[in-house]
Protein backbone atom coordinates (compact mmCIF):
# COMPACT_ATOMS: atom_id res chain seq x y z
CA UNK A 1 0.00 0.00 0.00
CA UNK A 2 0.91 3.39 -0.55
CA UNK A 3 2.83 4.96 2.43
CA UNK A 4 0.49 8.20 2.30
CA UNK A 5 -3.36 8.93 1.73
CA UNK A 6 -3.58 12.06 -0.20
CA UNK A 7 -6.33 13.64 1.34
CA UNK A 8 -4.42 12.93 4.82
CA UNK A 9 -2.00 15.30 6.37
CA UNK A 10 1.44 14.62 6.58
CA UNK A 11 2.83 14.45 10.06
CA UNK A 12 6.34 15.14 9.01
CA UNK A 13 6.31 15.47 5.44
CA UNK A 14 9.14 13.97 3.69
CA UNK A 15 9.90 16.84 1.36
CA UNK A 16 11.42 16.33 -2.13
CA UNK A 17 14.85 17.76 -3.18
CA UNK A 18 15.91 18.40 -6.32
CA UNK A 19 19.68 18.12 -8.37
CA UNK A 20 21.60 20.68 -7.98
CA UNK A 21 21.39 23.48 -10.38
CA UNK A 22 17.50 22.89 -11.00
CA UNK A 23 16.49 26.38 -9.17
CA UNK A 24 12.82 27.62 -9.05
CA UNK A 25 10.37 26.48 -12.62
CA UNK A 26 7.36 26.38 -12.53
CA UNK A 27 4.59 23.99 -14.07
CA UNK A 28 1.55 25.72 -16.28
CA UNK A 29 -1.41 22.66 -15.92
CA UNK A 30 -4.57 22.78 -17.82
CA UNK A 31 -7.71 20.89 -16.59
CA UNK A 32 -8.66 19.80 -20.33
CA UNK A 33 -12.69 19.31 -19.52
CA UNK A 34 -15.90 19.12 -20.56
CA UNK A 35 -17.80 22.64 -20.39
CA UNK A 36 -20.83 22.06 -18.09
CA UNK A 37 -22.92 24.74 -16.13
CA UNK A 38 -21.01 25.37 -12.95
CA UNK A 39 -24.47 26.51 -10.50
CA UNK A 40 -26.33 23.54 -11.81
CA UNK A 41 -26.20 19.94 -10.42
CA UNK A 42 -23.71 18.01 -11.69
CA UNK A 43 -25.02 15.45 -14.73
CA UNK A 44 -23.76 12.74 -16.77
CA UNK A 45 -25.17 13.67 -19.88
CA UNK A 46 -25.69 17.54 -19.86
CA UNK A 47 -22.50 18.42 -21.31
CA UNK A 48 -20.53 20.08 -24.46
CA UNK A 49 -16.76 19.90 -25.48
CA UNK A 50 -17.07 23.16 -28.03
CA UNK A 51 -13.88 24.73 -26.34
CA UNK A 52 -11.71 22.05 -27.70
CA UNK A 53 -10.48 23.96 -31.08
CA UNK A 54 -9.57 26.30 -28.94
CA UNK A 55 -6.67 24.20 -27.30
CA UNK A 56 -4.85 24.27 -30.57
CA UNK A 57 -4.62 28.21 -30.35
CA UNK A 58 -3.48 28.19 -26.67
CA UNK A 59 -0.70 25.41 -27.07
CA UNK A 60 0.63 27.78 -30.53
CA UNK A 61 0.41 31.00 -27.90
CA UNK A 62 2.60 28.87 -24.96
CA UNK A 63 5.10 27.72 -27.68
CA UNK A 64 5.40 31.21 -28.22
CA UNK A 65 6.98 31.76 -24.90
CA UNK A 66 8.94 28.65 -24.54
CA UNK A 67 6.32 26.68 -22.63
CA UNK A 68 5.23 22.94 -22.78
CA UNK A 69 1.55 23.08 -20.67
CA UNK A 70 0.38 19.93 -19.01
CA UNK A 71 -3.31 18.66 -20.20
CA UNK A 72 -4.52 16.81 -17.85
CA UNK A 73 -7.52 15.24 -19.84
CA UNK A 74 -10.44 13.56 -18.46
CA UNK A 75 -12.91 11.41 -20.26
CA UNK A 76 -14.72 13.13 -23.05
CA UNK A 77 -11.65 15.44 -24.21
CA UNK A 78 -9.75 12.32 -23.95
CA UNK A 79 -12.62 10.75 -26.61
CA UNK A 80 -12.43 13.55 -28.24
CA UNK A 81 -10.94 13.41 -32.51
CA UNK A 82 -10.40 17.05 -32.15
CA UNK A 83 -8.66 17.38 -28.59
CA UNK A 84 -6.37 14.49 -30.22
CA UNK A 85 -5.81 16.44 -33.48
CA UNK A 86 -5.33 19.77 -31.55
CA UNK A 87 -2.64 18.26 -28.84
CA UNK A 88 -1.47 14.76 -30.31
CA UNK A 89 1.17 15.91 -32.37
CA UNK A 90 2.67 18.33 -29.60
CA UNK A 91 2.33 15.82 -27.39
CA UNK A 92 4.54 13.59 -29.48
CA UNK A 93 7.19 16.21 -30.07
CA UNK A 94 7.79 17.44 -26.10
CA UNK A 95 6.05 20.45 -26.61
CA UNK A 96 3.08 19.61 -24.56
CA UNK A 97 2.83 16.47 -21.93
CA UNK A 98 -0.63 14.56 -20.89
CA UNK A 99 -1.76 13.32 -17.84
CA UNK A 100 -5.08 12.05 -16.72
CA UNK A 101 -8.26 14.45 -14.83
CA UNK A 102 -10.94 12.13 -13.15
CA UNK A 103 -14.51 13.81 -13.51
CA UNK A 104 -16.21 10.32 -12.40
CA UNK A 105 -19.49 11.46 -13.43
CA UNK A 106 -18.91 11.31 -16.50
CA UNK A 107 -16.13 8.83 -16.88
CA UNK A 108 -17.28 5.17 -17.22
CA UNK A 109 -18.30 2.85 -16.06
CA UNK A 110 -20.85 4.47 -14.65
CA UNK A 111 -22.11 2.41 -11.50
CA UNK A 112 -23.09 4.95 -8.63
CA UNK A 113 -24.97 7.59 -8.29
CA UNK A 114 -24.63 10.95 -9.57
CA UNK A 115 -24.77 13.37 -6.65
CA UNK A 116 -22.29 16.16 -5.08
CA UNK A 117 -20.52 13.55 -2.32
CA UNK A 118 -19.55 11.15 -5.59
CA UNK A 119 -18.33 13.61 -7.28
CA UNK A 120 -15.19 13.57 -5.28
CA UNK A 121 -13.70 10.35 -6.92
CA UNK A 122 -12.13 9.36 -3.51
CA UNK A 123 -15.20 8.73 -1.62
CA UNK A 124 -16.15 5.90 -4.41
CA UNK A 125 -15.55 2.40 -3.80
CA UNK A 126 -12.19 1.54 -4.42
CA UNK A 127 -12.76 -0.81 -6.91
CA UNK A 128 -14.93 1.85 -9.37
CA UNK A 129 -12.69 4.61 -8.00
CA UNK A 130 -9.86 2.36 -10.24
CA UNK A 131 -11.74 0.92 -12.64
CA UNK A 132 -12.75 4.99 -13.81
CA UNK A 133 -8.99 5.79 -13.08
CA UNK A 134 -7.74 3.01 -15.42
CA UNK A 135 -10.45 3.87 -18.37
CA UNK A 136 -9.31 6.95 -18.55
CA UNK A 137 -5.70 6.14 -18.37
CA UNK A 138 -5.79 3.77 -21.13
CA UNK A 139 -7.81 6.26 -23.37
CA UNK A 140 -5.69 8.50 -23.17
CA UNK A 141 -2.69 6.22 -24.08
CA UNK A 142 -4.64 5.01 -26.60
CA UNK A 143 -5.77 8.50 -28.06
CA UNK A 144 -2.49 10.81 -27.21
CA UNK A 145 -0.14 8.34 -27.92
CA UNK A 146 2.17 8.75 -24.61
CA UNK A 147 1.26 7.04 -20.79
CA UNK A 148 0.32 9.18 -18.61
CA UNK A 149 3.03 10.49 -15.60
CA UNK A 150 0.40 13.15 -13.81
CA UNK A 151 -2.77 13.40 -12.08
CA UNK A 152 -5.43 15.73 -10.74
CA UNK A 153 -8.68 14.50 -9.51
CA UNK A 154 -11.43 16.61 -10.48
CA UNK A 155 -12.69 18.80 -7.95
CA UNK A 156 -9.52 17.74 -6.30
CA UNK A 157 -11.56 15.13 -4.74
CA UNK A 158 -8.57 12.36 -4.13
CA UNK A 159 -9.25 10.16 -0.71
CA UNK A 160 -7.96 7.13 0.48
CA UNK A 161 -7.51 4.83 -1.65
CA UNK A 162 -6.38 7.31 -4.53
CA UNK A 163 -2.48 7.34 -3.89
CA UNK A 164 -2.44 3.25 -4.39
CA UNK A 165 -4.50 3.66 -7.60
CA UNK A 166 -1.98 6.06 -9.46
CA UNK A 167 0.99 3.96 -8.32
CA UNK A 168 -0.60 0.74 -10.09
CA UNK A 169 -1.26 2.91 -12.94
CA UNK A 170 2.11 4.12 -13.36
CA UNK A 171 1.72 7.77 -12.32
CA UNK A 172 5.03 9.17 -11.27
CA UNK A 173 3.20 12.85 -9.79
CA UNK A 174 -0.10 13.57 -8.37
CA UNK A 175 -1.73 17.44 -8.32
CA UNK A 176 -4.56 16.94 -6.31
CA UNK A 177 -3.59 18.40 -3.08
CA UNK A 178 -4.73 22.15 -3.34
CA UNK A 179 -3.11 23.63 -0.33
CA UNK A 180 -4.79 26.30 2.09
CA UNK A 181 -8.81 24.85 0.62
CA UNK A 182 -11.32 22.77 2.38
CA UNK A 183 -13.74 21.32 0.45
CA UNK A 184 -15.17 19.29 3.65
CA UNK A 185 -18.01 21.10 3.48
CA UNK A 186 -19.57 18.88 1.42
CA UNK A 187 -18.17 15.64 1.48
CA UNK A 188 -14.45 16.37 -0.17
CA UNK A 189 -11.40 16.54 1.43
CA UNK A 190 -9.71 19.00 3.73
CA UNK A 191 -6.10 20.59 2.06
CA UNK A 192 -5.82 23.08 4.16
CA UNK A 193 -2.68 22.43 6.43
CA UNK A 194 -1.19 20.48 3.65
CA UNK A 195 2.45 21.35 2.88
CA UNK A 196 3.05 24.03 0.00
CA UNK A 197 6.17 22.53 -1.09
CA UNK A 198 6.36 19.20 -3.07
CA UNK A 199 6.74 15.93 -0.80
CA UNK A 200 6.68 11.94 -1.31
CA UNK A 201 3.62 10.29 -1.06
CA UNK A 202 5.39 6.93 -1.63
CA UNK A 203 9.68 7.93 -2.13
CA UNK A 204 9.89 3.89 -3.31
CA UNK A 205 7.13 3.71 -4.95
CA UNK A 206 8.43 6.72 -6.61
CA UNK A 207 4.63 8.60 -6.03
CA UNK A 208 5.15 12.31 -5.75
CA UNK A 209 3.02 15.11 -4.51
CA UNK A 210 3.15 18.11 -6.17
CA UNK A 211 0.99 20.89 -4.95
CA UNK A 212 -0.71 23.74 -6.48
CA UNK A 213 0.62 26.75 -5.45
CA UNK A 214 -1.53 29.25 -3.21
CA UNK A 215 0.34 31.24 -1.35
CA UNK A 216 -0.81 34.38 1.95
CA UNK A 217 0.49 37.51 0.42
CA UNK A 218 -0.03 40.84 3.40
CA UNK A 219 1.52 41.93 6.49
CA UNK A 220 -0.57 39.00 8.25
CA UNK A 221 0.76 36.22 5.54
CA UNK A 222 2.85 34.81 8.36
CA UNK A 223 -0.35 34.35 9.54
CA UNK A 224 -2.79 33.15 6.41
CA UNK A 225 -2.43 29.47 7.25
CA UNK A 226 -3.94 29.75 10.78
CA UNK A 227 -6.19 33.16 10.60
CA UNK A 228 -7.42 32.49 6.86
CA UNK A 229 -9.23 29.12 8.13
CA UNK A 230 -10.75 30.51 11.30
CA UNK A 231 -12.84 33.12 9.15
CA UNK A 232 -14.94 30.67 7.22
CA UNK A 233 -18.31 31.45 9.01
CA UNK A 234 -17.26 35.19 8.31
CA UNK A 235 -16.19 35.48 4.51
CA UNK A 236 -16.79 39.42 4.80
CA UNK A 237 -13.95 39.60 7.25
CA UNK A 238 -11.74 37.96 5.01
CA UNK A 239 -12.57 40.39 2.09
CA UNK A 240 -11.72 43.25 4.20
CA UNK A 241 -8.46 41.87 5.27
CA UNK A 242 -7.53 41.47 1.09
CA UNK A 243 -9.40 45.16 0.69
CA UNK A 244 -6.99 46.53 3.48
CA UNK A 245 -4.21 45.10 1.97
CA UNK A 246 -3.78 43.29 5.42
CA UNK A 247 -4.46 39.36 4.08
CA UNK A 248 -5.09 37.66 0.88
CA UNK A 249 -5.26 34.28 -0.02
CA UNK A 250 -3.77 34.16 -2.98
CA UNK A 251 -3.65 30.87 -5.92
CA UNK A 252 -1.76 30.99 -9.10
CA UNK A 253 -4.57 31.17 -11.30
CA UNK A 254 -6.02 33.43 -14.35
CA UNK A 255 -9.35 32.43 -12.76
CA UNK A 256 -10.22 35.22 -10.39
CA UNK A 257 -7.21 36.30 -9.91
CA UNK A 258 -5.73 39.98 -11.35
CA UNK A 259 -2.14 40.43 -12.89
CA UNK A 260 -1.50 42.50 -9.89
CA UNK A 261 -2.61 40.13 -7.26
CA UNK A 262 -1.14 36.72 -9.14
CA UNK A 263 2.49 38.84 -9.14
CA UNK A 264 2.41 39.00 -5.55
CA UNK A 265 1.83 35.60 -5.16
CA UNK A 266 4.83 35.09 -7.40
CA UNK A 267 6.72 37.23 -5.53
CA UNK A 268 6.00 35.34 -1.87
CA UNK A 269 6.50 32.26 -3.66
CA UNK A 270 10.32 32.84 -5.30
CA UNK A 271 10.97 34.87 -1.54
CA UNK A 272 9.79 31.63 -0.21
CA UNK A 273 12.25 29.33 -2.29
CA UNK A 274 9.70 26.89 -3.54
CA UNK A 275 11.64 24.80 -6.26
CA UNK A 276 8.48 24.49 -7.96
CA UNK A 277 5.51 27.00 -8.50
CA UNK A 278 1.88 25.08 -10.11
CA UNK A 279 -0.40 27.32 -12.23
CA UNK A 280 -3.97 25.98 -13.54
CA UNK A 281 -6.77 26.90 -14.99
CA UNK A 282 -9.85 25.16 -16.65
CA UNK A 283 -9.90 24.67 -20.34
CA UNK A 284 -13.80 26.29 -20.80
CA UNK A 285 -12.10 29.35 -19.79
CA UNK A 286 -10.34 29.46 -23.62
CA UNK A 287 -13.46 30.20 -24.84
CA UNK A 288 -16.23 32.53 -24.11
CA UNK A 289 -19.51 32.25 -22.30
CA UNK A 290 -18.50 28.56 -20.37
CA UNK A 291 -17.34 29.65 -16.93
CA UNK A 292 -17.73 33.12 -15.06
CA UNK A 293 -14.51 34.46 -15.52
CA UNK A 294 -14.21 34.74 -19.45
CA UNK A 295 -17.80 36.21 -20.10
CA UNK A 296 -17.08 38.05 -23.06
CA UNK A 297 -14.41 39.00 -26.07
CA UNK A 298 -12.89 41.48 -23.76
CA UNK A 299 -12.30 38.80 -20.55
CA UNK A 300 -10.89 36.45 -23.22
CA UNK A 301 -8.46 39.33 -24.46
CA UNK A 302 -7.39 40.26 -20.68
CA UNK A 303 -7.21 36.53 -19.91
CA UNK A 304 -4.24 35.87 -22.82
CA UNK A 305 -2.89 38.96 -21.35
CA UNK A 306 -2.58 37.95 -18.16
CA UNK A 307 -0.34 34.66 -19.24
CA UNK A 308 2.02 37.54 -21.03
CA UNK A 309 2.25 39.35 -17.93
CA UNK A 310 3.20 36.24 -15.76
CA UNK A 311 5.22 34.78 -17.94
CA UNK A 312 7.11 37.93 -18.46
CA UNK A 313 7.19 38.11 -14.42
CA UNK A 314 8.44 34.83 -14.14
CA UNK A 315 11.13 35.10 -16.52
CA UNK A 316 12.17 38.36 -14.35
CA UNK A 317 12.75 36.56 -11.18
CA UNK A 318 14.51 33.69 -13.29
CA UNK A 319 11.75 31.40 -12.84
CA UNK A 320 12.16 28.91 -16.27
CA UNK A 321 9.28 26.17 -17.56
CA UNK A 322 9.53 22.67 -16.76
CA UNK A 323 7.73 20.05 -17.17
CA UNK A 324 6.54 16.67 -15.81
CA UNK A 325 9.61 14.83 -17.71
CA UNK A 326 11.80 17.13 -16.17
CA UNK A 327 10.79 17.10 -12.72
CA UNK A 328 10.94 13.46 -12.28
CA UNK A 329 14.65 13.36 -14.21
CA UNK A 330 15.44 16.45 -11.35
CA UNK A 331 13.77 14.85 -8.11
CA UNK A 332 16.51 13.09 -5.77
CA UNK A 333 15.51 9.55 -4.61
CA UNK A 334 17.80 9.50 -1.72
Amino acid sequence: MADLRINEVPVSPDLASFREGFGQRFLLTVDAEEEFDWRAPLDRHQHRIDAVPALRKFQQFCEGFGVAPVYLVDYPIATSLGAMDALRGPIEAGRAEVGVHLHPWVNPPHDEEVNTFNSYAGNLPPDLERAKFMALRDAIEKNFGAAPRSFRCGRYGAGANTAQILIEGGIAIDTSVRSGFDYSADGGPNYRDHPLRPYWLDRKAGLLELPLTTVYWGPLGGLGPWLYPRMWRVPQLRGALAHARLLDRIPLTPEGVSVKEAIRAIDVAADMELPILVLSFHSPSLMVGNTPYVRDHDDLDAFYDWWRAIFAHLALRGIAPTGIGEIMDAVTLA
